[in-house]
């Protein structure tokens, strides 16, 4: 183990942080890759519109995934603190979120319609929380047990591997080698046992104990979100742009109601979505150190015209042919990395050093709850099918872009 760990990072090691180090990407490589793999923007999307799930249902999956994975944050961070082995709550966490995903597949073989619908997004609820408690502990595990020098090594390796497996799954899907429903169930049940195998491994980790604090007080978030206008308004902002991460989903409908049922879709959209995550993001990053304020606003509109031409292409009955939604998914993919990228740095850029984490929580918190909120919004316009939750959609994004002017310069 000290060997690889130390031909990974380029750096000596002592055999305990070596050991730990190798743990830690076997754990977040197994992790990231089950992630890939039941993805909700598509995979799960995909499926439950071939189960024959109402659209409604399948608006859901995302805001309850992302809030579920925001709003419990500010309330285990502080019981996080009391503890003295932090591993545990990162190991709770993907054991629950291993079951959840074991429990997914099994409902998939056996129930569809609503009741599929129903079942998955409670089981969802399950897993998003779950994956709150391997949020908020990670960073603080990772602080402990790894050097300084050696934490980037060990998160870009894992995500190298994660995602060389996610492509190779994606291609199996675009050439036709998985060919049936059930291997993308069959898929998901393996993102079950990875997600198990993580917390086995984590659990190995050799930690020292932590010091001890009490709960933070939230009522103190509150405090600041109140003396704090631009944070507000960053958050207003950061809300209405959560339309990037909601609109995946029903691209996906538009395809299965046009007939693209193949698998080869399901692949060319995960292709296009991770391919939009590899091209753009250096090109973020750049735009992010000059003006994250205007790159919000290009992010907006990018969203907002790739929304738009969706719905183009769906009055034009153009979403059955295999190439045409991955494309607009790719360009809709690009605005939402550039939307990550920009509120990240904007948050971090106006928040002063003492402040960065508390900013982040008051912001996650409220994020969850629009996430929520604006999720019920779009499955209640699918009542008048697709195009009215995009509609809606379309114009959030737009909003939150040229509202990012509005914004405090850093």
């Amino acid at each position: 183990m000290p060997h690889l760990f130390e031909r990974l990072t380029g750096r000596e090691s002592d055999p305990v942080e070596a050991g730990n180090g190798v743990r830690h990407i076997m754990a977040l490589s197994l992790s990231k890759t089950a992630d890939g793999l039941i993805n909700p923007k598509l995979v799960l999307s995909w499926l439950l519109g071939v189960l024959g799930v109402p659209a409604a249902f399948i608006g859901m999956l995302v805001p309850i995934r992302e809030a579920g994975a925001l709003l419990p944050q500010v309330l285990m961070a502080g019981y996080l603190q009391s503890m003295r082995e932090r591993r545990w709550v990162w190991v709770l966490g993907s054991t629950g979120q291993g079951i959840a995903a074991l429990l997914i597949a099994g409902v998939a073989l056996v129930v569809e319609g609503w009741a599929a619908g129903l079942a998955v997004c409670l089981i969802l609820v399950g897993l998003a929380i779950s994956r709150a408690a391997c949020s908020v502990s990670y960073k603080d595990i990772l602080g402990k047990t790894v050097g300084q020098a050696r934490r980037g090594a060990v998160t870009g390796s894992a995500g190298s591997v994660a995602s060389g497996v996610v492509f190779i799954f994606a291609l199996l899907l675009v050439t036709g080698v998985l060919q049936t429903k059930t291997s993308v169930i069959g898929a998901i049940a393996v993102a079950g046992v990875m997600w198990l195998l993580a917390a086995l491994t984590l659990a190995q980790l050799r930690e020292e104990d932590s010091e001890t604090d009490g709960p933070a007080d939230v009522s103190s978030y509150w405090r600041i979100l109140r003396e704090d206008v631009n944070l507000r308004r960053y958050i207003m902002v950061r809300g209405l742009l959560v339309s990037t991460a909601l609109a995946p989903p029903y691209l996906v409908v538009l395809g299965t109601q046009a007939g693209s049922t193949a698998l080869g879709m399901l692949g060319a959209l995960v292709l296009a979505s991770s391919a939009a995550g590899f091209i753009s993001a250096y090109v973020w990053g750049w735009m992010a150190d000059r003006s994250s304020r205007l790159m919000l606003l290009l992010a907006g509109v990018l969203g907002a015209l790739t929304m738009a031409a969706a719905m183009g292409a769906h009055l034009a009955e153009m979403t059955g042919e295999i190439w045409v939604i991955p494309t607009i998914l790719f360009g809709l993919m690009v605005a939402y990395h550039g939307v990550r990228q920009a509120r990240s740095t904007y948050l971090v850029d106006i928040s002063p050093q003492d402040r960065r984490s508390v900013n982040a929580a008051v912001a996650n918190t409220l994020i969850g709850v629009i996430l929520l909120l604006s999720g019920l919004l779009g499955g209640a316009l699918t009542w008048i099918g697709p195009l009215g939750a995009l509609s809606c959609f379309t114009v959030m994004s737009l909003t939150g872009g040229f509202m990012a002017l509005s914004l405090k310069p850093v």
